[in-house]
């Protein structure tokens, strides 16, 4: 991982980093700076720094956000350039050993996070708590199916996992400095952020809101991709699939005994001819499935343990810009060697 000294960097001390993940998002990006500046213009006491985050844009996004004017002196706006698209998840983990705020939020760029609750979560921040977590209240402008299976997933989340898990928060919510720094120091490559960031407790406090709908363009996010994500989040932070696998595979064989024992009296004492294929059917089918479930989802921890020993760099970033300085890398995230230019 990477933190990136950058020389033209104001003295005064950050007091909010606002971190934004940006892929495909030339429509959104002109809008939600406009009503994230409107936020900041009253944030005079404060030292803001804004950063976003290309995860590989095929759009135009980089050259617009490179483009976006800073609402005030007190505010300082950056971008990072990553090589390519990383997914989100990446994407905030760049901004996170980044960033250099006191307190550190992420926001979506679809305003689906609101910008305007900032002035809560700093309120809430500043009464001594280390994590504002935003929960949804409301998904407005969502399908009842989409409502109802995050409703069930992030139940079944919290059950599964090892560590207390926030039920219907997403990534929206504000870290303090001593979070981050403990967030930083996990090595694991495959990351599952929401997890990550209750990972290590601290003093927290929760915040309601209703979620709007999307301002403009349309989703990331296929359905696949948000399955993919679920069973990341299962297998980053629970071991109770691999238990619940042993656990019914052991019910299956003591199912299959007791069964061949029913067979077995059925036929040497009672003379009872056994049905054959149906039954060997129905028996094989379901053994195999049992089996063939059993393998998923060892073979989702052994893809976990065989991505984590390669142990490549969760991203790479491209290029910086800092206001009207750009920063070139020239070595992988990883490194502290930056080399700037004019």
């Amino acid at each position: 991982m990477m933190t990136i000294s950058n020389d033209t960097a104001q003295c005064k001390p950050i007091t909010l980093s606002i971190l934004v993940p940006v892929y495909n998002e030339r429509e959104m990006l002109p809008l939600f700076h406009h009503q994230l500046s409107k936020v900041l213009v009253n944030l005079p006491q404060e030292f803001v720094e804004v950063i976003y985050i290309n995860d590989g844009s095929k759009d135009d996004s980089w050259q617009i956000m490179r483009s976006l004017s800073s609402p005030g002196n007190h505010v300082r706006i950056e971008c990072l350039n990553l090589s390519r698209n990383f997914g989100k998840e990446a994407a905030m983990s760049a901004g996170l050993d980044h960033c250099l705020g006191q307190s550190v939020v992420m926001l979506d760029a679809d305003l689906q996070d609101p910008p305007e609750l900032l002035p809560q979560m700093i309120t809430a921040w500043r009464r001594g708590n280390d994590v504002v977590n935003m929960k949804r209240s409301a998904r407005l402008g969502e399908s009842a199916f989409k409502c109802f299976s995050a409703h069930v997933y992030y139940r079944l989340l919290d059950h599964l996992s090892d560590v207390p898990l926030q039920r219907d928060v997403g990534d929206f919510r504000l870290l303090s400095r001593r979070v981050v720094e403990q967030i930083k120091r996990l090595p694991e490559r495959t990351r599952y952020m929401k997890g990550i960031m209750s990972w290590p407790g601290f003093h927290q406090t929760t915040l309601e809101f209703e979620r709007p709908q999307r301002a403009a363009g349309e989703t990331k996010w296929s359905f696949f991709q948000l399955v993919k994500l679920a069973l990341s989040g299962i297998t980053a932070f629970s071991v109770k699939p691999l238990r619940l696998a042993t656990w019914l595979g052991a019910s299956v064989s003591l199912s299959a005994f007791a069964y061949g024992v029913i067979v077995l009296v059925k036929t040497l004492v009672l003379g009872e001819s056994v049905a054959g294929y149906p039954s060997l059917m129905l028996v094989g089918l379901f053994l195999g499935g049992v089996q063939l479930l059993a393998m998923g989802i060892l073979g989702e921890y052994v893809g976990r343990i065989y991505t984590e020993s390669k142990a490549r760099p969760i991203y790479l970033i491209m290029d910086a810009v800092s206001n009207e300085n750009v920063l070139t890398l020239v070595k992988e995230s990883g490194t502290d060697q930056v080399t700037s230019h004019a």
